[in-house]
């Protein structure tokens, strides 16, 4: 072996073996475990390709096992799947693939080995260990994929221009890849996601959407957002992003470039948290500055409100990239819409009402808005980022001390819509919002301490200067 299996990969190769022995196929691990193991990365999902029946296999290794475990079988895809322990092992027999020009679904015939090999979308990831007694522990690496680890390159086994016309999620794949383990994509296989890039269109936006994530989810997402946008991807895929490049002057004044500052405030999260949400807030929070991008004599470029337009794009971007409409998307929103609150704080006299209605608003979020605001300094002028992080330390501060006063956290006002109903005798109008507003902008403003008794007195005062008065209770 060329690595130190675990244990229960120990137990598990040589059950492989027995399988494969008794049956008379050759069994061999492929793919991505056998390169995340030569990184010496983590990998619990085990791929092993078989000259035969990958289901026939699968069910003689689960009988070998004890206890014997569930075999989930894909007869359509002639795959089944098994655990053992902490591993999930997926079977497939070796296979050869073939595509029409207008699907990235392969026809699939029974191969060899080579033929395996041939159709894999990497160098790095067409590598094999046999598990068979003649040769067991020995690697096949038809192509150089271990020459390719040690170098840091992503390559096609054969044409890049055949492999990447043929599933074009490929290139998708190959700027993860590049994303995820800080690789290089070789020059011809960069050139021809580039000449292929159109081919994307006939890959769900599902697919295409699970491996920007990956790519987010990296540890320098900067590096495949980066070469989605060279390549030109990124222009199908997410036109909105793309709308932040450039650098526009007038009169002398000059804005910066919206879509690099973006990478940059994405690396910064990316390196205090693996919160793929936060993540996604920070891709968007300035998606709103192309729409409101004004000049001003006297100001220069603008971009007031992008935080509110930002904030309303969410939930259409959301939904065209496929991602949950649920409380991940109002959590993203939240933040988009937010985060310039706090800079604007620090502009400012820090009072407790301005204070209060941060905590409100934030709610839970507040702890993650912090995160994101202190990862939106990306200036140069060292001055500045340390002027900006001390005014929002100090922000921090008031915040815990407000709360701690207050407990204003995902606070309610005491007086509902429906006790302004009740007491009035109103159907719902904008009337009843008005006095329900009145409330909570006096209670937010500490005029009107945050307790039902104050709060409800208030309430009938408001009410009387609309003309309103208690009905009587039978």
């Amino acid at each position: 072996m060329f690595f130190s299996p675990t244990p229960t990969e120990k137990e598990l190769f040589e059950l492989l073996r027995q399988a494969g022995t008794q049956l008379g196929v050759p069994v061999y691990l492929v793919g991505g475990y056998v390169r995340d193991k030569l990184l010496q990365r983590p990998s619990k999902d085990v791929d092993v390709v078989c000259v035969g029946s990958g289901v026939a296999l699968a069910e003689r290794v689960a009988e070998l096992m004890r206890p014997r475990p569930k075999v989930a079988v894909f007869r359509q895809y002639g795959t089944a799947m098994l655990r053992c322990r902490e591993l999930e092992v997926e079977f497939v027999g070796a296979r050869r693939e073939s595509y029409r020009s207008d699907s990235r679904k392969p026809i699939v015939e029974d191969g060899t080995l080579q033929d395996d090999q041939n159709r894999r979308d990497f160098t790095i990831n067409a590598l094999a260990i046999s598990l068979n007694d003649a040769d067991y522990g020995q690697i096949i690496d038809p192509f150089g994929g271990i020459k390719h680890l040690d170098e840091g390159l992503i390559k096609t086994p054969l044409d890049p221009v055949i492999t990447y016309s043929d599933d074009p999620l490929r290139m998708m794949r190959a700027i993860r890849f590049a994303s995820q383990l800080d690789f290089r994509i070789d020059d011809a296989s960069l050139q021809s996601i580039a000449e292929q890039r159109e081919r994307i269109r006939i890959v769900s936006q599902e697919r295409v959407t699970v491996e920007m994530e990956k790519i987010l989810a990296s540890p320098r997402p900067s590096v495949g957002f980066r070469l989605l946008f060279e390549t030109g991807l990124l222009h199908l895929i997410f036109p909105e992003m793309v709308a932040l490049h450039g650098v526009h002057t007038q009169d002398g004044y000059q804005h910066k470039d919206n879509f690099f500052h973006t990478l940059k405030v994405v690396d910064n999260i990316a390196r205090k948290t693996d919160n793929i949400w936060l993540r996604w807030a920070a891709v968007l929070h300035d998606i709103g500055k192309p729409a409101t991008k004004r000049y001003e004599a006297e100001a220069g470029w603008t971009f007031h409100g992008h935080e509110m337009v930002g904030a309303k794009m969410v939930p259409g971007l959301f939904k065209k990239l496929r991602l949950p409409l649920d409380h991940k998307m109002r959590y993203v929103q939240n933040l988009v819409r937010l985060h310039q609150r706090p800079i604007q704080l620090t502009k400012e006299e820090i009072t407790d009402s301005a204070v209060r209605r941060l905590i409100v608003e934030a709610g839970d979020d507040i702890e993650d808005l912090f995160v994101l605001c202190t990862a939106d300094i990306t200036s140069r002028n060292k001055d500045r980022v340390a002027r900006y992080l001390e005014n929002y330390e100090f922000l921090q501060r008031r915040v815990a001390e407000v709360e701690e006063k207050d407990h204003l956290r995902n606070w309610q006002p005491p007086i509902t819509g429906e006790i302004i109903m009740d007491t009035f005798g109103l159907a719902p109008s904008p009337r009843v919002g008005e006095i329900k507003t009145a409330v909570r902008e006096a209670i937010l403003d500490g005029a009107v301490p945050n307790e039902f008794g104050p709060a409800y007195a208030f309430m009938l005062e408001t009410a009387a200067g609309f003309g309103l008065s208690p009905v009587a209770k039978s």
